[in-house]
């Protein structure tokens, strides 16, 4: 079909009342169509070609809307930033005002991306390449189960969101003492109401009062650290991994809403959770299988839950498990949660591997160097299909941690078009970036 400037589009929105800001969208994004502020998450019409890579990965459905628009009149990513709620769809009436002729034909996408359905070069991928497309969406064939959305936002009615209450009973420190990286452990306890979360899902908290726009906060993301039968074995809690937010990606002195709310807490204060969320990002529960995980921060916190639930499994004598292997990046040794308990594990049990970017004197390492150094035995594992990779903490990562996989396949003579293939295929790879 011929655009005109009287074709009407089918314009992808996403709804700022029920998303919970969980970054997965922008993550997934093939073409880089998604980005955010701190109030939404809105989609560029110029550059979204509606290849719907984003809609099923989506935990709340927010993702999944769509405004019938004149092609010149989309909405553009400064007023969607700015809503509180998506606009009514345009009526037949006022489409025709807007000079779309009755029974005119629909684009499925803006014409401007029309001969841009590739992503734009990386530094080290290809033009048809993309770090995101290696990630699965699928879980590995043994997951258990995974309940989700059993609170949240409601899709067909915002105003009638369900809560869960939980009360802290637990909050402390895992980062040193005396250090600007302040991150906590916290645990909640949800009583008698059922609440089941597996390791890789994450719930979001509501932070109390108003914004500066007057509106409720919104909920905030956190994956959850602790095994499937609680952070206290036999019990219904579950623990989070925190840092306290004093800054934003530019630097700027700010305190994050949600991040100091939480790491305030004490023993005894309860909050408003929703969720659980999470379906694909979920550990393998057969015998003799392998996990590999690579984080940075507080990126571990899914990390800590699956070596938790293997180091429970394995105590018990009832699971022959496989191979652990962590890459766990920070700045200094001293920013990096759970550094002690870490060095604690039995050697024959976890094959941990540290990367530190900023130690005095030292050369900046981070978590594709460390994966480097261990390629031989990244190798094997790549083509095992017994083994899962788990690739969690800030989206500048992604690509690098990608790349290295990339690397290493190539260098043991490996085709990576087909190794990277069969890991998202089967559910091997898992990206959770943000």
């Amino acid at each position: 079909m011929v655009a005109s400037e009287t074709t009407a589009i089918k314009q992808h929105l996403i709804d700022p009342e029920i998303c919970i800001r969980c970054n997965t969208c922008e993550a997934i994004c093939p073409v880089k169509a998604i980005t955010h502020d701190s109030n939404n998450y809105v989609v560029d019409a110029a550059v979204c070609n509606l290849c719907m890579a984003c809609i099923s990965p989506c935990p709340t459905g927010s993702i999944d809307n769509w405004r019938t628009m004149p092609r010149l009149r989309a909405y553009k990513i400064e007023e969607q930033l700015g809503w509180d709620e998506l606009p009514p769809e345009l009526s037949n009436e006022q489409l025709a005002e807007a000079g779309v002729a009755s029974g005119a034909g629909v684009l499925d996408a803006a014409p401007s991306v029309a001969d841009a359905a590739a992503p734009a070069a990386s530094s080290g991928l290809n033009s048809a390449q993309h770090s995101a497309q290696y990630g699965a969406q699928l879980p590995p064939w043994s997951a258990a189960h995974a309940y989700t959305n059993l609170y949240g936002p409601n899709p067909r009615n915002p105003n009638a969101q369900r809560f869960i209450t939980a009360t802290v009973t637990g909050n402390v420190r895992v980062t040193e003492v005396g250090t600007d990286y302040d991150t906590h452990h916290l645990v909640l306890d949800f009583g008698s109401t059922p609440f089941p979360v597996l390791e890789g899902q994450s719930i979001a908290i509501v932070p109390p009062g108003l914004d500066a726009n007057g509106k409720p906060h919104h909920p905030r993301q956190y994956s959850v650290a602790s095994p499937r039968n609680g952070e206290r074995p036999g019990y219904n809690n579950l623990s989070l991994t925190l840092k306290r937010v004093l800054e934003d990606h530019q630097g700027h002195p700010v305190r994050g809403v949600a991040s100091n709310y939480l790491c305030n807490l004490g023993v005894g204060d309860t909050v408003q959770v929703i969720g659980p969320f999470g379906a694909s990002f979920l550990m393998p529960n057969h015998p003799k299988s392998h996990i590999v995980m690579i984080c940075t921060g507080t990126g571990s916190a899914p990390m800590r839950a699956m070596t938790e639930w293997r180091r429970r499994l394995r105590a018990s004598g009832k699971f022959e498990g496989g191979k652990l292997m962590l890459f766990f990046g920070a700045r200094t040794q001293q920013e990096l949660p759970y550094f002690g308990p870490l060095q604690s594990l039995p050697k024959d049990f976890i094959d941990t591997s540290f990367a530190f970017s900023r130690t005095p004197g030292q050369p900046k390492t981070y978590v594709q160097d460390a994966m480097r150094s261990r390629a031989a035995d990244l190798a094997k594992l790549l083509v095992d299909p017994n083994s899962y990779f788990y690739v969690c903490g800030l989206k500048s990562m992604e690509e690098g941690v990608v790349l290295a996989l990339r690397d290493i396949a190539v260098q043991a003579g490996l085709n990576w078009d087909e190794i990277g293939t069969t890991l998202m295929r089967d559910g091997r790879l898992h990206l959770e970036t943000y």
